[in-house]
């Protein structure tokens, strides 16, 4: 799965035009509101729409699928991991779950005048991060 992610990696960094994608499209290949419509079976009015909820954010893949096939263009779809990679995204969801286990256990200890030294602490939250990441419980993504 990683590896069909990071095809993707490079475009996490592109944003999409204000106009959204099939309106700043059309525009640059000169094709009326009319023209769209007539690819897609519609009006110019519902071209105009089909572009306002582009911009909104709520038109749906399939429409988007479509309007991509209007503009004789192929829509790609995909999400990319905030943390480079899901290996990465699972060390930081293990290492915040460790880290919060172990300074519970370590506040608990410092009331009882039982406090471990911060070298012991964070041995013992790379170690619990590394166990975590073999379990892969689902309070991970709690």
């Amino acid at each position: 799965m990683d590896r069909k992610m990071q095809s993707f990696a490079s475009t996490s960094n592109v944003s999409s035009p204000p106009t959204g994608w099939i309106k700043a499209i059309r525009t640059a290949l000169g094709m009326s509101l009319d023209q769209m419509g007539a690819r897609l079976d519609m009006t110019k009015q519902g071209i105009m729409k089909l572009e306002a909820r582009e911009a909104a954010g709520t038109l749906t893949i399939k429409n988007l699928r479509e309007a991509a096939r209007a503009l004789d263009m192929t829509l790609v779809y995909g999400l990319v991991p905030k943390d480079g990679s899901l290996d990465a995204l699972i060390e930081r969801k293990a290492k915040e779950l460790a880290q919060q286990i172990v300074s519970r256990t370590s506040t608990s200890m410092k009331l009882e005048d039982q406090a471990n030294s911060q070298e012991r602490i964070n041995k013992a939250i790379e170690e619990r991060a590394n166990s975590l990441k073999l379990e892969m419980p689902k309070i991970l993504w709690d």
